[in-house]
């Protein structure tokens, strides 16, 4: 409330009009500056994952508007003496910072006057791991938010040597580096099983990165293909390599051996000739050896300058990707989910912010509402979007199945009808924590760079676009194009009962609000 100051003579207030006074009661009643209590401090979620030697980004805002060019702004870790960035009467103190993070940080202030900032990390080393805060503090507020920064390395391609003869078979090293963090290494046979290694050293280097190396002894005649797969446990990628062997490289008895100790004794004519035959194969057997090794290094430079082309490409693209994303946060709206469109099997927090699964043995207890109530295992929100610009984030944590998107406001108290546009959805989803994927109207699958624990949804009502983001590390996921008959609502589906180790409710975010929505009669809010 604001405090204007007012000095009337008592004496001739009767003399005062009435509206006057009525005008003034109705200046004193105007809302001003929330109070502290009011003003909260929101990071980029629970957790965040980042890629070894790449930039990690660290968003954090108020929960209302306010100015926080003039407030002290402290990026630290652990405890707020460990400082990594700290922002103080409108200048950037980089002396204060911890020795590992100076020159390593950029503060990003485009969006202050409205109390979000943004801290860009470079070259990211798994010593960057831990827990993480960012807090906000003037004469009237203090807020901090805390999260977890997760460091993982894809390392290189595996590298497999021939190493010698041993025990009847060949010997096979492979070798790699650069992980994060400890990987899993497997040989394998051409039918996929797995072979027992010989050895296995995995060791950690000064800058906290692994390598391995391993090694297999291969029999003859048992397998013509062995594969060396390394993989890494946080980002669920690994790489591969194949190697194709011939029993003729692998010592053994062979008819021409048979033949030629038969005929030791009696017939040395004809030792020399098989002599002179296996010396000429074994030169042309070497000739081939060199041109295949001529030609997989001539490959291999190949397949490298494509992977440079290839990874330039999705540098642009990322690129492309984040400035999207960072326009589509202008639209921020506060999303609330509608109990009554809930499916008996869900169960919705008290304020309308997370949704999870209840389990099948208490649906029965669940009163429905014939009105509104949906078939489906899914909730809606209480907005329905008929035009304009929306953005809101969805905290999904580590489930492994989930649906989200937007649907019209009508088709899903139809009864079950298949997720696709043409019948009035557009979504995308995970399923079992392995494979994300889109419904136009067939699954079409998704690969992404980085498993998204948050995912961003932007509508464009005019434009007919619903895209999706990976807050994760600000990458475009993908955008549905269509034209929209109706009024659109979010859209959630847990999917439980969820199968992984993390069965965490899907939560709407905290995010700054700029949009304006006008309450209808029934209850449902309509943004425009």
């Amino acid at each position: 409330m604001i405090d204007f100051p007012v000095f009337l003579d008592t004496s001739q207030r009767g003399l005062w009009p009435s509206s006057l006074f009525f005008l003034i009661h109705l200046l004193l009643l105007q809302p001003g500056e929330p109070n502290s209590e009011e003003v909260k401090v929101t990071g980029p979620g629970e957790s965040i994952l980042a890629i070894v030697g790449e930039e990690v980004e660290f968003t954090c805002h108020l929960s209302v508007y306010l100015d926080a060019e003039y407030m002290e702004i402290l990026w630290f870790r652990s405890q707020a003496s460990n400082v990594v960035h700290l922002y103080q009467e409108q200048q950037e103190l980089h002396e204060q910072q911890m020795a590992r993070f100076q020159n390593r940080t950029k503060l990003v202030k485009d969006d202050i006057v409205h109390g979000s900032v943004t801290l860009q990390l470079t070259g990211v080393t798994p010593g960057d791991e831990g827990p993480y805060g960012c807090r906000f503090l003037s004469s009237n507020f203090s807020g901090e938010a805390v999260w977890e920064l997760e460091v993982a390395g894809l390392g290189s391609d595996p590298h497999i040597s021939f190493e010698g003869f041993k025990e009847g078979g060949i010997k096979l090293k492979c070798s790699s580096s650069g992980w994060y963090p400890k990987p899993k290494v497997q040989w394998r046979d051409r039918r996929g099983q797995c072979l027992p290694p010989e050895s296995e050293a995995i060791i950690q280097d000064a800058q906290g990165l692994f390598s391995l190396e391993t090694s297999v002894v291969i029999q003859g005649g048992a397998h013509s293909n062995v594969s060396c797969s390394i993989q890494n446990p946080l980002l669920m990628q690994k790489k591969e390599f194949v190697v194709q062997i011939a029993d003729v490289f692998l010592p053994g008895s062979s008819p021409w051996k048979r033949a030629f100790l038969g005929t030791l004794v009696g017939l040395p004519l004809l030792l020399a000739l098989l002599a002179t035959l296996a010396l000429r194969f074994f030169h042309k057997q070497r000739r081939s050896q060199e041109k295949l090794k001529k030609q997989a290094e001539k490959d291999k430079v190949k397949l490298m300058t494509e992977l440079g082309e290839l990874q330039t490409e999705l540098d642009w693209r990322r690129a492309e990707g984040q400035a999207e994303w960072r326009a589509a946060q202008q639209y921020a709206v506060d999303v609330t989910l509608d109990p009554a469109s809930a499916h008996p099997s869900l169960e919705v927090s008290l304020d309308g912010k997370s949704v999870s699964s209840r389990g099948w043995a208490s649906v029965s207890a669940v009163p429905r509402d014939p009105q509104r109530f949906t078939e489906q295992t899914c909730v809606l929100s209480r907005e329905r979007f008929l035009a304009g610009r929306h953005y809101w984030e969805v905290d999904v944590g580590r489930r492994s199945r989930w649906f989200l998107g937007a649907c019209l406001a009508a088709v899903v108290r139809t009864g079950p009808a298949r997720l696709s546009p043409a019948a009035g959805y557009w979504v995308m989803g995970l399923w079992n924590g392995c494979e994300y994927f889109i419904l136009e109207p067939r699954r079409v699958a998704l690969t992404l760079r980085v498993p998204p624990r948050r995912v961003g949804i932007f509508l464009d009502y005019e434009a007919g676009k619903l895209a999706f983001f990976n807050v994760s590390d600000g990458s475009h996921i993908f955008t549905f194009t269509d034209t929209f008959s109706g009024p659109l609502c979010a859209y959630f589906r847990p999917r439980g009962p969820d199968v992984g180790e993390h069965p965490e409710p899907l939560t709407l975010c905290s995010l700054p609000v700029r949009g304006t929505c006008v309450l209808k009669k029934n209850d449902d809010v309509t943004w425009e």
